[in-house]
């Protein structure tokens, strides 16, 4: 009786492990791996850094509209800091983001939106 108990309790380990495991690994992979990438132009609006427990940058690009049409907003996260500062300097600035778009993250624990910043460009 009592071996049958220990088998329950090791399975329940393994399932528990398992689950964690393949979710950590799941993640994992839709972080590493984008779905498209693109640039994107026009001028930062917002740009703060929030979070819990992993901090990330999150901001409101204007976008530049063709003429007639209605600006658009372009949400975007900012994981590296680096990549923050050059953000922040240009504040103001008509700038270009290069940007990778991961879909599928399980969570916003993460970032708020699912498009990343690599890198920016200003064009002024």
């Amino acid at each position: 009786m009592d071996i049958s108990k220990y088998k329950i309790i090791k399975c329940g380990i393994i399932i528990v492990i398992m689950t964690v495991g393949g979710f950590a690994a799941y993640t994992w992979i839709v972080l590493s791996l984008s779905f498209s990438e693109g640039e994107r132009a026009g001028y930062v609006q917002k740009f703060s850094k929030k979070g819990w427990i992993i901090k990330t940058w999150e901001g409101e690009l204007q976008m530049i509209p063709v003429p007639g049409a209605i600006p658009e907003k372009f949400l975007f996260s900012v994981r590296g800091d680096i990549t923050a500062q050059k953000i922040n300097n240009a504040m103001g600035k008509k700038v270009v983001l290069k940007y990778e778009q991961h879909k599928g993250v399980p969570t916003n624990f993460f970032a708020e939106t699912e498009y990343y910043i690599t890198d920016i460009k200003v064009l002024e």
